[in-house]
């Protein structure tokens, strides 16, 4: 049992989980300690033990629910630590579903979490304060989430993405400053909207499975993300701005998957791709194996 445990720990899936906890211990006495810990342990459980049914009925075995639990970690993470425990369990919940309803032969389409923490804005109108970026404490503690987001970042080879992400959307509202009203922006550049954009960009637009493996669609996918996350901003003034940015991206990705043997170009194909993506595909079609690194959620 100890051999298995120091093993998953020294996987992308089990070194993250690790980073998460950290981050969360750190973070969560500077909130509603007690609403926190509620919404967090039982979105956790309930959207672990969602998984664990899910996968029996799938696989015929039992499986630990790692992907889950890290969902349910990051859900927590980024909705209002204040925000009821049953509304952070069933938006994890959510999140957990969704994978097995929109996925491709290759993965799941979207980004679990930011999927499901979308939906729950228009369902519970929820807010969002990413507490787990660690936006209340000292300055000097936030090397911890940079140094553990590079470590991460590096650990699923997805440098090029995080960086193109971030040197685009930086540029994007710091351009946007000089050319209008500088007071628009200038919360990007403060807390907490700085420290979600690298939480975000380490622990979220990292994800494995959505995004894609090799360098140069790494770099479009995101300029697509920071473009999108910036347009949201801008003209839409919603507070799931970065996580809309995501989604885009996620699409563009398993379009080019779905896609890339075919070569159909927007909007031509669009009626397979639809059929491929959706629930009915994932229950005809066994999952193919996943591509090299992507396997983390």
């Amino acid at each position: 049992m100890w051999r298995s445990l120091g093993k998953f720990f020294q996987t992308p899936k089990g070194l993250l989980t690790f980073i998460l906890l950290i981050l969360a211990a750190m973070a969560a006495p500077h909130e509603a300690l007690r609403a926190v810990l509620r919404g967090l342990l039982s979105a956790v459980v309930i959207a672990g033990l969602a998984d664990v049914a899910i996968l029996r009925i799938r696989k015929k075995r039992w499986e630990f629910p790692s992907g889950a639990v890290l969902t349910a970690l990051i859900v927590a993470m980024v909705l209002r630590a204040q925000e009821p425990w049953y509304i952070v369990t069933i938006t994890s919940v959510t999140a957990i579903l969704s994978k097995y309803l929109f996925r491709s032969r290759f993965a799941n389409v979207f980004n679990p979490a930011a999927l499901a923490i979308v939906v729950s804005y228009y369902l519970f109108h929820t807010g969002q304060n990413w507490w787990g970026a660690l936006p209340e404490l000292a300055l000097y503690v936030q090397p911890v989430l940079v140094v553990a987001g590079l470590f991460i970042t590096g650990r699923v080879n997805k440098m090029p993405l995080v960086l193109v992400f971030l040197g685009c959307y930086f540029l994007l509202f710091t351009v946007t400053s000089f050319v209008g009203d500088p007071r628009r922006v200038a919360e990007i550049y403060r807390p907490p909207d700085v420290e979600a954009t690298l939480y975000f960009a380490f622990i979220i637009l990292t994800d494995p499975p959505t995004t894609p493996a090799k360098y140069p669609d790494q770099m479009v996918c995101g300029v697509i993300v920071a473009v999108v996350s910036f347009a949201f901003f801008e003209w839409a003034g919603v507070v799931y701005y970065l996580l809309a940015g995501m989604l885009v991206g996620n699409v563009w990705e398993s379009w080019r998957r779905v896609n890339r043997r075919s070569g159909n170009s927007f909007p031509r194909g669009i009626g397979a791709y639809l059929r491929e993506i959706g629930p009915w595909r994932a229950q005809r079609c066994a999952p193919a194996r996943p591509f090299a690194g992507q396997s983390r959620r």
